[in-house]
């Protein structure tokens, strides 16, 4: 199956799905979403929304916020929400968000992005490196920051 990665300003009929399909994943405020996205599309904010669809379904997507609720405001932005659906996991969707998130933000001359995730392993392949860890707002314990220079 082929895999076509848009960004929601090229998808901008996506806003209201992508919303929800990021809020049923990682269970943060729909409102938090929406700000974020409109903002890219009204091009108050550079921070790119990625999707990968197979055919018109969302497959996997992620964004770029300045801070993705840590303690270390200064490591901004952050790629955010990077989710792949079960069903399509093990053909390199991830990856093909990360690198693409990448060079769209490197063009913007936005570098380095910073991620934050409990994954050891995953995020090296992609040429991410570990950091530091920093204090999740709403967790109980210290979680790895990445780094893509």
């Amino acid at each position: 199956m082929e895999f076509t990665l848009v960004t929601l300003r090229e998808r901008p009929e996506l806003l209201d799905r992508a919303v929800r399909w990021f809020h049923e994943k990682w269970g943060a405020p729909e409102e938090a979403y929406r700000t974020e996205m409109e903002n890219y599309l009204r091009g108050k904010s550079e921070y790119a929304w990625l999707l990968a669809l197979a055919g018109e379904e969302i497959a996997g997507g992620l964004g770029v916020i300045d801070n993705d609720f840590h303690d270390r405001k200064d490591l901004s932005p952050n790629v955010c929400a990077v989710w792949t659906e079960e069903s399509f996991r093990g053909r390199g969707i991830a990856g093909m968000l990360l690198q693409k998130i990448v060079g769209l933000m490197r063009e913007k001359g936005i570098s380095p992005l910073y991620l934050v995730t409990d994954h050891v392993g995953f995020y090296e392949r992609y040429g991410w490196e570990f950091y530091t860890t920093a204090q999740g707002d709403f967790e109980d314990h210290r979680t790895r920051v990445y780094i893509h220079r």
